[in-house]
Formats: C-alpha cells, sequence, structure tokens
C-alpha cells in the first residue's frame, strides 16, 4: 500500500473515477485506502476555499498529534470545519472508541505494539511515535512525537516526555518507521534511543521499547537485548 500524497490542485470531481476514495473503498475495500482517503470518505465534501483532501490532511495531522484522545475542541481547530462535520467526526471517533477499539491493549511482547503503529509503515516519512503505558503496561496514549528524519535535532527527549509526563505514565515504548524497509538501526536510532533510555531514568518513566517496523518486519531493541 502506498502512502496518499495530495497533489497541489487535486480535484475530486477531476479524478478518474477509480481512484477516487468512495468508489476504491467500493472496489478494494477499506483497507486499501490511506488514512487521508479514508477521513476524505467520513467528510464527504471539503469548505469553501480548501478541497476535500487538503482538509482530510489537516484532520490527520490533528489525529496523529492528539492521539485516541482526540475531541470535538480539537477537530474545531481547523480551519473552515463546521460544527456539523465535526460533531460528526467526534461521534465516529467515540463510537469507534467504545465499540470497536479494546477498552486496554495491554503489551506482553515488542510485536504486541504493532497494530497500534502498523499504519504508519507505508508513510513516506519518518513518523517517531511515542505510546504511553500505565503500570499494567496497558497502552493509554499514542502519540506522532516527529515527522521527518531521526536524529538529535528532530527527536528530543523533551518533546518524547512532554505528554507521558502528563498522562502520569509509567513507561514510554517508542516506534518508528523506516521508509526504505530495512529495520536495521542506523547510529542515529541507537543514539536516540540510549538518550531517551537516559532521560527516561532521571524522570521515573521506563523506556520499555524501541521498535523500527516497516511493511516487511520490525527491529525490538529490547528483543535484542540492546536497552
Amino acid at each position: 500500500m502506498i502512502f496518499f500524497v495530495v497533489k497541489k490542485g487535486m480535484n475530486i470531481k477531476t479524478m478518474p473515477p477509480e481512484e477516487r476514495p468512495r468508489e476504491k473503498l467500493l472496489s478494494c475495500g477499506s483497507a486499501y485506502l490511506s488514512d487521508v482517503e479514508l477521513m476524505a470518505v467520513m467528510l464527504g465534501s471539503g469548505i469553501r476555499g480548501k478541497d476535500i483532501f487538503a482538509l482530510s490532511e489537516e484532520i490527520v495531522r490533528e489525529i496523529d498529534s492528539r492521539g485516541i484522545g482526540i475531541g470535538i475542541e480539537d477537530l474545531l481547530r481547523t480551519e473552515g470545519l463546521g460544527l456539523a462535520k465535526a460533531t460528526t467526526l467526534a461521534a465516529s471517533f467515540e463510537f469507534a472508541r467504545r465499540r470497536l477499539l479494546p477498552s486496554t491493549m495491554r503489551i506482553r511482547f515488542p510485536k504486541d505494539i504493532l497494530p497500534a503503529v502498523a499504519h504508519y509503515a507505508d508513510r513516506p516519512q519518518e513518523y517517531f511515535i511515542c505510546l504511553s503505558l500505565n503500570g499494567a503496561h496497558e497502552i493509554t496514549h499514542t502519540r506522532v512525537v516527529s515527522i521527518g528524519l531521526v536524529n538529535r535535532t528532530m527527536v528530543h527527549p523533551r518533546e518524547v516526555f512532554a505528554d507521558p509526563i502528563k498522562d502520569r505514565a509509567a513507561a514510554i515504548i517508542c516506534a518508528h518507521n523506516h521508509p526504505s524497509g530495512s529495520t536495521e538501526p542506523s547510529r542515529e536510532d541507537r543514539d536516540v534511543t540510549e538518550m531517551i533510555k537516559q532521560a527516561g531514568k532521571i524522570l521515573g518513566i521506563e523506556l520499555l521499547d524501541h521498535i523500527i517496523f516497516s511493511p516487511r518486519g520490525y527491529y525490538s531493541f529490547a528483543e535484542k537485548k540492546e536497552l
């Protein structure tokens, strides 16, 4: 699956029918659509001065930032998004949380986090994700910390731990995708992991694992006994 990239000037009315999100969902299934395309199906239409793909991309970025706890106030911060669309989305998210998601997701093995981050695997950029866990090692929040290359500039402990501190997290797991497909950690990946591990010791929030993943598989620092 290829992550959907919004092209400047893209208009759903001028797209070939088979490439439109709704038609693609009907012919291929919802799993084939990107996050932006799925959001476009839920929205139904754009707004004045902003086409449906631009609007969808903004909302997906907000969800990446806020995680599963996103609410109506967060959605209304999207410029031009009206109350009707915002309330429809908020109701959809809450219904999914209540009926389709498990109330808790407990991490027993490194691969247990993959369902929570797998949809980032084929993104064209690196997404660095932090998962907050409670004392029972249940995921309470999942958030995107940064988008771009993983290095000392892009990922710093203050950004990684800012939200887990507010969550009163007992531990965290970090994860990021490798667009190249290889899951072998780079020197920067190892440096970032050690830096976060040491910061966690000071804060009393343990780094349980750092996982590198792609459509081809995953690499766990904990499994490799590198933490």
